[in-house]
């Protein structure tokens, strides 16, 4: 890669300078689930998790300048993406302006602002049950961008109430429960694999690369590895890394405890 970091490789760095890396517009696809930088406790047994299972060293970043934070390793990203390429980017509603922002001054184009509606979320008492992530489907240049609309069902397909399965598949509302790995080892937040998969299906082939600036357990690498992608990605937190690199290495999708939920 000219001197540059390889692909089919995570790296434990600071995405800021992993991104520096990376060799421009070399990239096909960009998945990522950043800090949303809500002073998150990762160890709490939060939707009746045991905190002794949950992996320590969650990286938060903090809410003074979450702006300029997304904005830099927006732009990065960015730098490393194809022009035909696309970035799908979560976010909870706290700190979304700052996201919508940070991508309106990248010069990046939203395609979809998808809505990722879970099973729920955490209960409350004076307010309503946040139980949804936003996602803003991104990308360079939307006159080169590559989507495959058939490429979960085809064009004819139907439920069997005669209701077209691609439109449905392919509303801006999905509702994909999360995942919850009793016995296993686990890091605070992680995508379903289904959920990478759907966009995997939609915004790359087989052979395309990958990149994830924020990994954490590792799940879009080790998604994308199970379907025939290359992948890059970068992970702060040493034992997340290791982590990651385990399930990579070893090809496990799931790594047991040694004691029970």
């Amino acid at each position: 890669m000219d001197g540059r970091l390889e692909y089919d490789e995570i790296y434990n760095m600071d995405c800021l300078r992993g991104l520096e890396l990376v060799k421009p517009s070399s990239v096909d696809l960009v998945v990522t689930d950043p800090p949303f930088a809500i002073d998150f406790k990762p160890r709490r047994p939060n939707y009746n998790r045991r905190g002794s299972r949950v992996l320590d060293g969650y990286s938060e970043v903090s809410s003074g300048d979450y702006y300029g934070f997304t904005k830099r390793w927006m732009q990065l990203a960015s730098a490393a993406l194809k022009e035909s390429g696309s970035m799908y980017v979560f976010s909870g509603w706290n700190n979304l302006a700052d996201v919508l922002n940070a991508i309106r001054d990248v010069k990046l184009t939203v395609v979809n602002h998808i809505i990722w509606k879970y099973q729920f979320g955490v209960v409350t008492k004076k307010k309503y049950v946040t139980s949804h992530y936003h996602c803003l489907f991104v990308c360079k240049d939307d006159s080169k961008r590559r989507f495959y609309p058939y490429s979960r069902f085809s064009k004819d397909e139907c439920t069997p109430e005669g209701r077209s399965l691609h439109y449905r598949d392919k509303e801006d509302v999905w509702q994909i429960n999360r995942e919850y790995w009793r016995g296993s080892k686990k890091t605070p937040t992680k995508l379903p694999a289904e959920l990478i998969r759907k966009i995997l299906a939609y915004s790359s082939r087989k052979g395309d690369v990958v990149m994830d600036p924020f990994l954490g357990s590792g799940q879009v690498a080790v998604v994308a590895k199970s379907e025939g992608r290359r992948y890059i990605g970068f992970e702060i937190v040493p034992e997340y890394y290791r982590f990651a690199k385990s399930r990579l290495d070893e090809g496990r999708y799931r790594i047991s405890a040694n004691d029970d939920d």
